[in-house]
């Protein structure tokens, strides 16, 4: 998709109003929260990123704009959790660990991918990994405990999704499960600064879609 349309000057209903009324076809994919665009062919003209507050069906009904939804950023030794309740934070921490080798600034697990050493500095920072990933899911399953989520969004590099996955302590879904959600932004460091400011980016619904269809899409503008 070459273009982007911010669809923050329409309502949540027009939005879903222009779909119902304006496309020949659409289609609703749960696990990115998107409306696929179609034409009667079945090309796709474009898609709208939806709001993780927002809650619809299939048919685009539009059944809450307060989800539950927690947000969890993870980096090599630093990682934000913030939960959000419709677009209220109600709750943030973070977590950090010793992790990374401070001569050369990357990880004990990028290093052990490629070297497979184990001296007792990299033990060290192998123990502080594997709490610091404890950690993150014990804090996860006690907010279970607590709240009703819809959706748990996720930054985390393809290095560290094991050993969040694997931990000895369980993530509270399966990796597999469609609320899990792969928040489709950069995030450059995982604080809760960074974090914030990507929510409120998710916050916007954003309409992404092929330049040759400009003239398809102008009943959003």
């Amino acid at each position: 998709m070459e273009e982007h349309l911010n669809l923050d000057h329409l309502t949540n209903e027009d939005i879903l109003e222009i779909i119902l009324n304006e496309f020949e076809d659409f289609l609703y994919d749960p696990k990115k929260h998107q409306i696929q665009l179609l034409n009667s062919s079945g090309d796709l003209i474009g898609y709208v990123r939806l709001p993780l507050h927002w809650l619809i069906d299939e048919n685009l009904n539009l059944l809450s704009e307060d989800a539950m939804v927690v947000y969890l950023s993870i980096e090599s030794g630093n990682a934000a959790l913030s939960v959000m309740e419709g677009e209220e934070n109600t709750y943030h921490t973070t977590f950090s660990a010793y992790m990374t080798r401070k001569k050369q600034g990357f990880s004990q697990i990028k290093y052990l991918n490629k070297k497979g050493k184990s001296r007792a500095g990299s033990r060290v920072r192998l123990a502080e990994t594997t709490t610091f990933f404890e950690n993150i899911n014990t804090t996860l399953n006690e907010l279970w405990e607590e709240f009703t989520f819809d959706r748990l969004a996720l930054n985390c590099n393809k290095t560290l999704l094991p050993y969040l996955l694997q931990s000895k302590v369980p993530f509270p879904i399966d990796k597999q499960d469609p609320m899990l959600y792969k928040i489709p932004l950069h995030i450059p460091q995982s604080n809760f600064t960074n974090l914030d400011m990507a929510i409120e980016k998710l916050k916007t619904p954003l309409l992404l879609y092929n330049e040759e269809y400009a003239k398809k899409i102008s009943c959003f503008r």
